[in-house]
C-alpha cells in the first residue's frame, strides 16, 4: 500500500512562507509524477503543482504560480511545495498525491494515492 503523508501545515500571516513536505512508501511513487492539490471550506478541491517522476517538469496553477514551487529530487519519493508571499486565499488543507504515471496533469482523476492532507491557514 502506497501512502504519502504530507507534513508542514501551519497558520501563517498574510505575506509569510511556509514549506510543505510529502514522503510516501515504495516504488510506485519514484516512477510517477507528484501533486498537490488543496481544499477550502466549501469549495471543491483544486490543483495546484505538480512534478513529473525525474523533477524535470512542472506546472502550476495560475492562481500560485510565481509564489509556489515544486520540487522533488530525481525518482525520488518525496516532494516538496515551498509556499511564498502567502494569502489568506491559500487557506486551505493541502493534498498530496501519486500519478498514475510518470507524468500528470492537474486532473484529479489521473492521480491514484492520496495523502490525508495538512491544513495550511492563513490570517491577516
Amino acid at each position: 500500500q502506497v501512502s504519502p503523508v504530507e507534513s508542514g501545515g501551519g497558520m501563517v500571516q498574510v505575506g509569510d512562507s511556509l514549506r510543505l513536505s510529502c514522503t510516501a512508501s515504495g516504488r510506485t511513487a519514484s516512477n510517477n509524477a507528484m501533486g498537490w492539490f488543496r481544499q477550502a471550506p466549501g469549495k471543491e478541491r483544486e490543483f495546484v503543482a505538480a512534478i513529473s517522476w525525474n523533477g524535470g517538469s512542472e506546472i502550476y496553477a495560475d492562481s500560485v504560480k510565481g509564489r509556489f514551487t515544486i520540487s522533488r529530487e530525481y525518482a525520488k519519493s518525496t516532494v516538496a511545495l515551498q509556499m511564498n508571499s502567502l494569502k489568506s486565499e491559500d487557506t486551505a488543507v493541502y493534498y498530496c498525491a501519486i500519478g498514475l504515471g510518470p507524468y500528470s496533469g492537474p486532473q484529479p482523476e489521473r492521480y491514484r494515492y492520496w495523502g490525508q492532507g495538512t491544513q495550511v491557514t492563513v490570517s491577516s
